[in-house]
């Protein structure tokens, strides 16, 4: 059984930053795609950054291009968000999730970690 686990999350002010982990257990990056995902109280789940397991090509959201960097440690079996230059706009309950219907879409995920609170003061 596949098992995720996120972690990283916290409190920071604008322009900090923070590395999010997600450990996984019951996993090979090359059965599924795998990403992030975050919620605010208004929206649905929404991609973050993604690793497709066809060919390793990496989407990210465009609001968080050139601040966030995913990266895959198959060696130590778990997937990192860098998060850069954050803003309050970032603040979000974040969550790791792997072989969705849609990719980086959110929906149909068969594999959901626990979410991670990232809040950005200021």
């Amino acid at each position: 059984d596949v098992q995720l686990q996120a972690s990283g999350g916290g409190l920071v002010q604008t322009g900090g930053s923070l590395n999010l982990s997600c450990a996984a257990s019951g996993f090979s990056f090359a059965n599924y795609d795998i990403g992030w995902f975050r919620q605010d109280p208004r929206r649905e789940r929404d991609g973050v950054s993604c690793i497709s397991h066809t060919d390793g090509s990496t989407f990210y959201k465009e609001s968080v291009k050139g601040r966030f960097t995913i990266s895959i440690d198959k060696a130590k079996n778990t997937m990192t968000l860098q998060m850069n230059s954050l803003k309050p706009e970032d603040t979000a309950t974040y969550y790791c999730a792997a072989n969705c219907d849609g990719y980086c879409k959110g929906y149909g995920c068969h594999y959901w970690g626990q979410g991670t609170l990232v809040t950005v003061s200021s």
